[in-house]
């Protein structure tokens, strides 16, 4: 673990107020989504969980094939689809779109492949200015922060730090009532709906057999950000496909109950192409641009290739132990929580942060509120096993396996072992002078009590029956 990773969780981790900020909205939406995933309320969830599972291995197995289909519908319907293999090509395309078009003012929807290519600091270094629309982003974007949580990316600010934020930002008076301050953005953002050259979104799912992009919201300003300006673009990673627009129906089913555990989303849009004859609104030309930047490179391994199944629900963020300790910003990379745990290094390459892998408890709450089924922690251990091991950590497992093959041995180890975590052998762990520093052991005991051992083994239970 880097010495960068470890202070961020330790500030964290010393904040009261951002504790707070965390658990609570964390813990709303994790109730929320099990009161709407409950076996009275949808029975048939789990059978939901598998053919999403089965429908995301098939379109990702077959990636070749979906990808030429939705291009060819995409061109059919009058819009055009553009290959970029990483955030260079993507900003490139749109400065040079923009430069044909005399495009000054951009308008985005909430999309995290665009956080994940760093495409407003791009845009801006070009002198365009790109202003985020959903309400979360455009408060995080006038503070100059990434999003904290997939879902919810302002979920660490109160309204008193959003009041802060206006002040400084927009110079209008403090205002901490949450009404107002959504007022106050839907006037400065309107403004901007309007003037606006390029919107530019990104994409819950592409329907292959259609070549339709198809938004998910809960504002309605990706409606505004993708109708209004004579231009849109669309900007997706490649495994946003899926096979059939009957598909739909079981995502749509399952993604808004685990993000926020609503039935379905307020706004579900579909946009084949540009305004055609007739039309009262839309673009004028219509662009989808499909990234790589690094997904290909999972396709390899079939155990690791689940990862791109990911539909970007945030269920995991929500579950996870860790996440819900350490937040959003701890984690080195735009995806935080289990999930990030497993694309920042297949999409960064290890050594981005090397110990990320390693900041999970292997619980699995990821796995079990997972839509569609992908087996976090399998895949954590398989990075795991990639990471460099030091030679006490090599030793330490020949010797573990060397106890496993010695029963007599085991238990006496055991027996030594529970003495260490009785409430005695904890204090005197953490008392120990220097020169038997028990290291990681005393490190681990610093955040965290261990029940007391039970007074007989098993094995000693076992001889009794």
């Amino acid at each position: 673990m880097s010495l960068e990773f470890d202070s961020k969780i330790h500030k964290t981790l010393a904040d009261a107020r951002l504790q707070q900020a965390i658990y609570t909205a964390t813990g709303r939406f994790k109730d929320a989504r099990l009161k709407v995933v409950a076996q009275d309320v949808l029975p048939e969830y789990q059978e939901l969980r598998a053919q999403a599972n089965a429908l995301k291995k098939h379109t990702i197995d077959h990636l070749d094939h979906y990808l030429e289909q939705f291009q060819s519908q995409v061109e059919a319907h009058g819009g055009k689809v553009v290959f970029c293999q990483d955030a260079a090509a993507v900003a490139d395309f749109v400065l040079t779109l923009a430069k044909e078009r005399g495009a000054r003012l951009i308008v985005k929807s909430k999309s995290m492949t665009t956080e994940e290519i760093d495409l407003n600091e791009r845009l801006e270094h070009h002198g365009l200015e790109a202003v985020e629309t959903d309400f979360g982003e455009y408060i995080l974007q006038l503070a100059r922060e990434r999003p904290y949580h997939i879902v919810a990316p302002a979920l660490h600010k109160t309204r008193y730090d959003v009041a802060e934020i206006f002040e400084q930002r927009l110079h209008i008076a403090n205002e901490t009532v949450i009404e107002k301050q959504a007022a106050i953005a839907r006037a400065a953002l309107r403004e901007k709906f309007l003037a606006a050259d390029i919107g530019i979104s990104g994409a819950n799912f592409l329907v292959a057999d259609s070549g339709a992009v198809v938004i998910v919201e809960n504002e309605g300003n990706a409606r505004l950000a993708t109708s209004a300006p004579r231009t849109h673009i669309a900007i997706a990673g490649i495994e946003k496909l899926i096979p059939r627009a009957q598909d739909l129906a079981t995502f749509l089913k399952l993604l808004a109950r685990s993000a926020t555990g609503q039935p379905l989303s307020v706004y579900t849009s579909f946009l084949s192409g540009p305004r055609r004859e007739g039309e009262i609104d839309g673009p004028d030309e219509f662009y989808v641009v499909l990234l790589d930047n690094g997904r290909t490179r999972l396709l390899e391994n079939p155990a690791r290739r689940q990862s791109l199944y990911c539909i970007r629900c945030g269920a995991c963020l929500n579950a996870c132990p860790v996440y819900r300790k350490i937040g959003g910003h701890s984690f080195p990379w735009v995806y935080s929580g289990p999930i990030g745990a497993i694309l920042t290094p297949q999409f960064m390459g290890a050594a981005h942060e090397p110990g990320l892998p390693f900041a999970s408890s292997l619980c699995g709450a990821c796995a079990e509120v997972c839509p569609v089924k992908i087996d976090i922690p399998k895949v954590l251990l398989e990075l795991r096993a990639d990471a460099p091991h030091n030679r006490w950590e090599s030793l330490a497992f020949r010797v573990f396996a060397w106890l496993m093959r010695h029963p007599r041995a085991y238990e006496l180890a055991g027996r030594v072992a529970a003495s260490l975590v009785s409430s005695e052998g904890v204090r005197w762990i953490r008392s120990a002078p220097g020169l038997l520093n028990f290291g990681p052991i005393r490190a681990w005991l610093a955040e965290r009590d261990l029940p007391p051992p039970p007074a007989h083994t098993f094995r000693e239970l076992w001889r009794r029956r």
